[in-house]
Order: structure tokens, then C-alpha cells, then sequence
């Protein structure tokens, strides 16, 4: 059965990006994206699903007190997912809003664009 494209982007967000456990996320990411995904950051491009899961663990690294919040609903148009979010310390205000963009094919993420605006990181 295909995952649906709202599903992958919640995966995408809460169960990737936002998951600290590396067996549970490296899971999440084998079910999520194609082997070849794209994903496309403001200043770097990353290539391969293995590209991917190091990024996300160096962010998780970089500020493993943050969390991801979704703002709003899931947009779906045809093979198209859109996701706002929220970033920042848990329990306080967040620090840096943002969105996913994904196309997806055959129950899996190919290619994401992430936009985020306000502070990229913590220092």
C-alpha cells in the first residue's frame, strides 16, 4: 500500500527530523525518500538518502534541545506536499519558521525543497 503524500510529510518533519533515536529515524528515512532523493536546502544540495540522514543528523546535533513543530495542515495538490513548521528550543517560542516542499512518487519522497526564515541555527 502507498503512503500517502500527507503522511510522508509528517513523516518527514516529526518522524526524521525531529526524532533524536538514530535506529528509529534511520527507519523513518528508509521508508520516507527514494534511495536517490534530492533535497534541496537554502545553501547546499544533498544527494542520496544516506546525504540526507547525515544532514539531519548533524542538525539534530547542532541544536538537540529544538524541536519541530508543524504550522498548520498538510497542503496536498497531485504528487505535491507542502508543510509549515516551526523550530526552536522546546517550550519557548520557536525561533525560525519554515516550510517543506515534496514531490513524490510511488509512496516516497524524490526530491524536498526547505525554506526557513528568522535564525537558521543556534550558534
Amino acid at each position: 500500500m502507498n503512503t500517502t503524500v500527507a503522511e510522508l510529510m509528517r513523516r518527514n518533519l516529526l518522524d526524521v527530523f525531529n526524532e533524536p533515536d538514530v535506529e528509529r529515524r534511520n527507519a523513518a528515512i528508509a521508508v520516507t525518500y527514494a534511495d536517490d532523493v534530492v533535497w534541496h536546502e537554502p545553501d547546499r544540495v544533498h544527494r542520496s538518502r544516506e546525504a540526507l540522514a547525515r544532514r539531519a543528523a548533524e542538525l539534530l546535533a547542532q541544536s538537540p534541545d529544538w524541536v519541530m513543530r508543524p504550522d498548520g495542515p498538510v497542503s496536498v495538490n497531485d504528487d505535491l506536499g507542502h508543510l509549515a513548521f516551526h523550530y526552536g528550543p522546546a517550550g519557548e517560542a520557536p525561533i525560525v519558521a519554515g516550510m517543506d516542499i515534496a514531490r513524490c512518487k510511488d509512496g516516497v519522497i524524490i526530491e524536498l525543497y526547505t525554506f526557513v526564515s528568522g535564525n537558521s541555527q543556534p550558534s
